[in-house]
C-alpha cells in the first residue's frame, strides 16, 4: 500500500510576509513533500520578491494584499496568515469565503465582535482553521499535558501561570513598538503577549470550561512622570543620559545590534549589510525605536493579574509582569493526587505525587525535556506545521491541535479579563456556548 505521507504536498499562500509567517512557511524548505508555498500577499513589494525568491513560486502569484488575492479564483489549499493582529479578521474572511483552509496567527481576533464574525464564516463554510498556539507543541507543555491526561496528578484544583517579559522585549514591542498603543494595534497587552499562556491554562483544564474572570492591571513604569531628570525625547539626539540609562536606544539596540533585529532594523532590510553607522542614523531619525521610553505614546498595561473560576470549581491565575531582568514563564498545577511545577525557559519541571506511607510525604521526580537539537522560534513551530499538514490531509491531529473553536475559551477569557480590569476588577461571566455552535 502506498504510504499516505507521499501524496502531494499541501499548497499554501503567505498573507503578511513577516517574521512569524516566514518561520512557519520555512517548514516547506525542509519538508517539501509536506508543504509547498505557491504565493504571497504583502503591501511591501520588496518583501514579496524576497518570498518569491526564497520559495520559488512565479511572480504572477505576488499580490499587494489579501483583497487582491481574493479576486483570483482559489489556487491553493491553504493560507498562512501572518498579518498584524488588527488585520487578522479582515484579511481572513474573504479568503475563507473562497474555501481556503488556514493557519491563522494568534490572536485570531481582537475583540468579541471580530470573534463572532470569524466563527460565523468558518461554521458556514466549514473551513479548517488552526490557530498558531505554538506553546502547546513545545516539549515542555506537551509533556505536562500528557501527564495530566494520564491522570498522574488527579483532577486539577488550581493552575498558576506567570510570564515575565524582559525589559528589552517590553520596551521594543510594547513601549516603542508595534503593540505599544492599543488604539492602533487593537490589542491590549494581555491579548498580545499572554494569549499563549491563557490558552495553555484552558488546554490543560480540558473539558472544564472557564466560568468567571476578574482582573487588575496598570501602566506602572514607562510614563512621563517617571522619566529621569533632564531626559530628552530621542535617546541619541537630545538625551544626556544616553550612555547611562538602562533603557536607552543605544544600550539596548546599538550595543546589542542583533537583538530584535527583525523589528528594530526592518527599515534597513533593503540594505544588504547595514553598518552600525546606518543603524545609528536610523535611530537618530524618525524610527520609533529611538524614542525615550518614558515619553512614548504607549497606553497599555505593563503588569496585570487575572483569576479564573472554572465550571467545576477549580481556579486558575495568570500573572503578567513586564520589565523583568530576563524572560520567564513558570507554571504550577495542583491536583488531587499531586502537583507539577516547572520553568519553561529551562525546559525542566518537577512532578510530586502524594505518598502518605510511614515516613513519607510525597514522591518526586524531575523531568528534563531539553534537547541538543537547534531550537527554532519558541520550539514548537515545526511540530505545529506537521500537525497543520496532517490536519488538512487526513482530518486528524495531535492533542495540541488548536482548531478555531478550541481557541475561543482562551480568547474570550482575555477579552472579559480586560473588561474586568477596566471596571476595577468587577467579575465577568464567560458564556462560551454563545460563540461555539
Amino acid at each position: 500500500m502506498e504510504n499516505p505521507r507521499y501524496i502531494k504536498p499541501v499548497t499554501a499562500i503567505i498573507v503578511g510576509f513577516g517574521h512569524r509567517a516566514d518561520l512557519y512557511a520555512g517548514y516547506s524548505l525542509s519538508h517539501p513533500e509536506d508543504l509547498q508555498i505557491v504565493g504571497v500577499a504583502d503591501p511591501d513589494y520588496d518583501r514579496c520578491l524576497t518570498a518569491q525568491k526564497k520559495y520559488g513560486f512565479p511572480k504572477e502569484n505576488i499580490f499587494k494584499d489579501a483583497a487582491e488575492l481574493a479576486e483570483r479564483p482559489k489556487f491553493a489549499d491553504a493560507i498562512i496568515n501572518g498579518t498584524m493582529d488588527q488585520q487578522h479578521v479582515e484579511t481572513s474572511v474573504p479568503l475563507l469565503e473562497l474555501g481556503y483552509d488556514m493557519l491563522l496567527e494568534k490572536p485570531f481576533a481582537c475583540n468579541i465582535d471580530e470573534l463572532e464574525t470569524l466563527m460565523e464564516v468558518v461554521v458556514r463554510k466549514n473551513n479548517k482553521v488552526l490557530i498558531g498556539h505554538i506553546l502547546r507543541y513545545t516539549p515542555f507543555y506537551y509533556s505536562i499535558k500528557e501527564k495530566i491526561m494520564r491522570g498522574d496528578i488527579g483532577d486539577i484544583i488550581n493552575i498558576q501561570t506567570t510570564e515575565c517579559v524582559s525589559y528589552h522585549h517590553l520596551t521594543t514591542s510594547y513601549v516603542r513598538g508595534k503593540w505599544a498603543n492599543s488604539n492602533e494595534s487593537k490589542t491590549p497587552m494581555l491579548l498580545a503577549k499572554c494569549c499563549h499562556d491563557v490558552d495553555i491554562m484552558m488546554w490543560l483544564m480540558g473539558k472544564n470550561r472557564p466560568h468567571i474572570v476578574s482582573s487588575f492591571g496598570s501602566k506602572f513604569q514607562f510614563k512621563p512622570e517617571n522619566a529621569p531628570e533632564n531626559a530628552g525625547t530621542r535617546c541619541m539626539v537630545d538625551c544626556p543620559l544616553v550612555d547611562s540609562c538602562t533603557q536607552s536606544a543605544k544600550k539596548i539596540y546599538i550595543d546589542h545590534p542583533d537583538r530584535w533585529h527583525f523589528y528594530v532594523w526592518s527599515a534597513l532590510e533593503n540594505i544588504e549589510n547595514p553598518t552600525i553607522e546606518d543603524k545609528i542614523n536610523l535611530l537618530k531619525g524618525d524610527s520609533p525605536y529611538g524614542r525615550c521610553v518614558y515619553k512614548c505614546d504607549n497606553n497599555i498595561v505593563d503588569n496585570q493579574a487575572l483569576i479564573v473560576k472554572f465550571e467545576n470549581g477549580a481556579t486558575g491565575t495568570h500573572n503578567l509582569v513586564g520589565g523583568a531582568s530576563m524572560p520567564l514563564r513558570k507554571i504550577h498545577i495542583i491536583g488531587t493526587k499531586g502537583e507539577i511545577f516547572g520553568d519553561f525557559e529551562k525546559n525542566i519541571y518537577t512532578v510530586q505525587i502524594i505518598n502518605s506511607d510511614p515516613g513519607k510525604e510525597y514522591d518526586q521526580y524531575i523531568v528534563d525535556v531539553s534537547t541538543d537539537e537547534p531550537v527554532i522560534g519558541h520550539g514548537g513551530e515545526l511540530a505545529m506545521m506537521r500537525d497543520f499538514v496532517d490536519y488538512l490531509r487526513y482530518d486528524k491531529a495531535t492533542i495540541a491541535c488548536t482548531e478555531l473553536k478550541h481557541s475561543v475559551a482562551g480568547h474570550l477569557t482575555i477579552y472579559l479579563a480586560d473588561k474586568s480590569r477596566e471596571e476595577n476588577g468587577i467579575p465577568q461571566y464567560i458564556d462560551i456556548d454563545s460563540y461555539i455552535k
